[in-house]
């Protein structure tokens, strides 16, 4: 993979920028510093960034389908307004999981949300449509990126605790998630993985905190290629663009020393596509 082009687009002094998230029927994409407790939006047709929340620490969020953002923070899960009002809808609390890490909507329209964790505590938790949530796993300090295969057949998930990525088998009538396989074992002294994105052949693009890039693998797990991040801690990616051609980085203030930490990377040139993430179906009214 070679002759893409690196760009920097927004840069906001993030501390950890996390979980970019396309809205393809408004040609923005939105994401989230965690620590800092803020969210922001960058409008592809303008250029224009700004930010857009501030409060409690939104550890990951998804897209209603009315366009309207289902904010999971660290005490409960609201819902962010066109107009900047913030709704809580369900509060949270588990022992040793101090807040949410990395969300994604499922193909059925429910919710799949990360958390941090204490002594491993950490995992995954299901939302389903009626708001109801419950564990499906622990065993991590530190749950991070997820995707659903184009088939829908297949589900993975990043534990960043032990730096390794794992594929499911996924039951979209039941929502069951099953037969989990380690597909990726990152070495020790390399950084870990953490956010994740697929494209349209297959190819799995993890974020490399530490490791200065965007890691590219095929379904076998198998390294290809890597993107050249030029910042140290690679936090998340994610595919937008009005053809979805364009890949998106976010980056943590690692090293305070660098100016250019923190900041939002666009890449172009890839010659790759994409896939849209799904958007969330919770009853919130």
């Amino acid at each position: 993979m070679t002759g893409y082009k690196v760009e920097p687009i927004a840069q906001h002094k993030c501390r950890t920028g996390e979980n970019p998230l396309w809205d393809a029927e408004r040609k923005r994409l939105y994401w989230t510093d965690i620590p800092t407790g803020r969210l922001f939006v960058f409008d592809h047709a303008t250029g224009e960034h700004e930010q857009i929340y501030e409060g409690e620490p939104v550890g990951g969020f998804t897209l209603q389908e009315d366009g309207r953002l289902l904010l999971f923070r660290v005490k409960d899960i609201a819902i962010r307004h066109d107009d900047g009002k913030v709704d809580p809808l369900l509060p949270f609390k588990a022992e040793g999981v101090p807040r949410f890490n990395d969300v994604i909507a499922a193909p059925d329209g429910s919710v799949l949300a990360g958390t941090m964790g204490k002594k491993m505590k950490g995992g995954v938790f299901h939302l389903t449509a009626d708001r109801n949530i419950k564990n499906l796993w622990q065993g991590t300090n530190c749950s991070n990126g997820m995707a659903f295969t184009a088939d829908r057949r297949r589900f993975f998930w990043t534990n960043t605790t032990t730096r390794a990525i794992y594929l499911h088998d996924y039951d979209e009538e039941t929502g069951a998630i099953t037969n989990r396989k380690p597909l990726v074992q990152v070495p020790e002294g390399v950084g870990a993985p953490d956010g994740m994105t697929l494209d349209t052949e297959g190819h799995l693009y993890s974020a490399r905190w530490g490791g200065r890039g965007v890691f590219v693998y095929s379904a076998d797990g198998s390294q290809v290629s890597k993107i050249d991040i030029p910042v140290d801690a690679v936090s998340s990616c994610a595919f937008g663009g009005p053809d979805m051609d364009e890949l998106y980085v976010t980056t943590a203030m690692y090293d305070e020393q660098r100016p250019d930490a923190g900041t939002l990377y666009r890449v172009r040139g890839l010659g790759v596509k994409g896939l849209p993430e799904y958007r969330s179906e919770i009853g919130v009214d």
